[in-house]
């Protein structure tokens, strides 16, 4: 699976990914390879991203997430540091 995570003013990530954890406002969920399409709002809360080096976590401030044929796209409005 792809995964780019974008803000307004720049790409924050782009890689190849074994899952993906999204703070959904309904509640946390995780995205596997063959997820069904999707379109989702984000609340405030952390992206966790699995792949073949580990673990990285991004704390973003909102935004959609849209999952399609194995691509995920985030886009928050913002990443905190």
């Amino acid at each position: 699976m792809t995964l780019e995570i974008l803000t307004p003013d720049k790409k924050v990530f782009e890689g190849d990914v074994t899952s993906v954890t999204v703070p959904g406002t309904l509640g946390s969920f995780q995205i596997l390879k063959g997820h069904a399409p999707i379109i989702s709002t984000l609340e405030d809360g952390l992206v966790i991203i699995k792949d073949s080096n580990g673990e990285n976590t991004f704390n973003i401030k909102g935004g959609v997430v849209e999952v399609l044929d194995n691509k995920i796209i985030v886009l928050a409005e913002a990443v905190l540091s």
